[in-house]
């Protein structure tokens, strides 16, 4: 039961954001890649190799190459000249035009919001005030942490940031805000999205608590701590089947994000096949299925600017089920980063595995008549 409301909540969440080898056993951490060094995977086309200069600028004054720290440091700057408003629709137009940056602009996004918090001096309703649903709403996400991580009671203000509405969006960037308030204390977290009552709300908020679990700021340091390789080698789904039922599911949807990254998928791309075998740790819990999509979800916004290859990773799943779930993460990231009309159609369309085409349509919603 509670999967399918899991699932249900991220497809109304995802629309309400306007955006939005060997099998591997054992998962220990591998030496981290530097931010400001993201390489595509081979043979992609629109992304940078790592280590690239940002030199030749284009006739705007945009370098020829975006990297985390030359992205984040020009909108910055442009904020504190103008407003978050400007800087969040350069933002947008940036990832719109060059999908890579989509790797990255989330945390970007985030630290842009903790800074508008700051430079408002905590007015919560005039930092929201600016449209902030680019990157998958990193900036809300990002300004709730900040207010949480510096009220006086945060078990009381968090859940007064969001009210009246208690909109989606701001539910889910709240769990964001818990793990910064718990300092990256699982079970404190879930007490603090346990507060909103509702199976909804909590579910909602568990999904920003395991995203910034699994995807820590990297600003945050000490955040990977609590991912012990001892623990994670025990039982690679860690600590997901531990989590109470209704939030397990979120768990799952996210660990894939913290596989890929600690195997370094920016200059392994095989690992996005591995990381499919990898979820089958998860059958006997019931976790498969979540971590599936959640592998299709990550390897579809890590290569934006390849869907055909993106939809031959979810054909490398190891049977049909997997293979639709991976296929559902896939179009509903899609969806979340091409808000227009028709953009499930335009992916389903440049898919040329016929099965990941009739899925991806499947998925989408769209006329079976097209097979």
């Amino acid at each position: 039961m509670h999967p399918r409301i899991f699932a249900i909540l991220t497809a109304v969440l995802l629309g309400a954001l306007g955006l939005g080898a060997v099998a591997v056993t054992q998962w220990v951490p591998a030496p981290a890649v530097q931010p400001a060094a993201v390489a595509a995977p081979a043979g992609s086309r629109a992304a940078p190799a790592a280590g690239v200069a940002a030199s030749s600028p284009s006739p705007t004054g945009d370098p020829a190459v975006w990297t985390r720290s030359t992205l984040r440091n020009k909108l910055m700057a442009e904020m504190e000249a103008t407003d978050p408003g400007v800087a969040l629709a350069d933002l947008d137009r940036i990832t719109k035009a060059l999908p890579y940056t989509v790797r990255f602009c989330h945390p970007i996004a985030h630290e842009l919001g903790h800074a508008a918090v700051k430079r408002y001096n905590r007015d919560f309703a005039k930092v929201i005030s600016f449209p902030h649903d680019t990157c998958a709403a990193g900036y809300l996400h990002g300004a709730v942490e900040e207010m949480l991580a510096t009220s006086t009671d945060p078990g009381t203000d968090l859940l007064k940031l969001c009210a009246p509405q208690l909109r989606g969006p701001c539910v889910h960037g709240v769990g964001h805000g818990t793990m910064f308030v718990s300092k990256q204390d699982v079970p404190a977290a879930r007490d603090l999205c346990s507060k909103f009552g509702t199976q909804s709300r909590i579910i909602t908020c568990s999904e920003g608590l395991f995203m910034q679990l699994f995807g820590p700021d990297e600003e945050d340091e000490k955040a990977k701590a609590q991912l012990p390789a001892d623990k994670l080698a025990a039982e690679p789904l860690y600590p997901c089947p531990e989590q109470p039922a209704l939030f397990q599911s979120a768990c799952f949807f996210y660990a894939p994000t913290y596989f890929l990254s600690s195997h370094d998928y920016a200059n392994h791309p095989e690992v996005y096949a591995q990381a499919l075998k990898w979820c089958l740790n998860g059958q006997a819990g019931g976790g498969a299925n979540d971590c599936s999509r959640g592998v299709g979800s990550r390897t579809m916004k890590y290569n934006l600017d390849r869907e055909d290859w993106v939809g031959q990773q979810c054909a490398s799943a190891a049977d049909g089920w997997q293979r639709k779930a991976c296929v559902e993460g896939m179009v509903s990231y899609y969806t979340v980063n091409y808000t227009e009309a028709g953009a499930a159609g335009r992916l389903c369309a440049k898919l040329t595995n016929p099965e990941i085409a009739r899925d991806c349509r499947s998925a989408a919603g769209l006329s079976a008549s097209l097979d």
